[in-house]
């Protein structure tokens, strides 16, 4: 029980540590100087490690990981769909 707590408000912290930065770039409406592969390779492992928390679900366990994951993979998508939108000069 106690790791689940700790894989929540752990995941929580990741996924939501990427708001400053979606702020700034909407913000500025300037993602030059982010690197969107850095971005891709992050939205696939978290895409991979979705997988994996929906078949741990699936089995009893791993909610936790799962709402956590997927708020990751959210604000990872953001960010890409953000630096496409801003990430050329004007």
């Amino acid at each position: 029980m106690i790791f689940d707590f700790l894989q929540l408000i752990g995941g929580i912290i990741l996924a939501f540590g990427q708001i400053p930065q979606i702020v700034q770039i909407i913000r500025t409406k300037s993602a030059k100087d982010i690197n969107l592969k850095t971005y891709i390779m992050m939205f696939t492992g978290i895409l991979l490690m979705e997988t994996y928390a929906i078949n741990l679900v699936s089995h009893g366990s791993g909610g936790a990981f799962l709402i956590t994951n997927t708020l990751s993979l959210f604000a990872a998508g953001v960010m890409i769909i953000l630096i496409l939108k801003y990430g050329k000069k004007k």
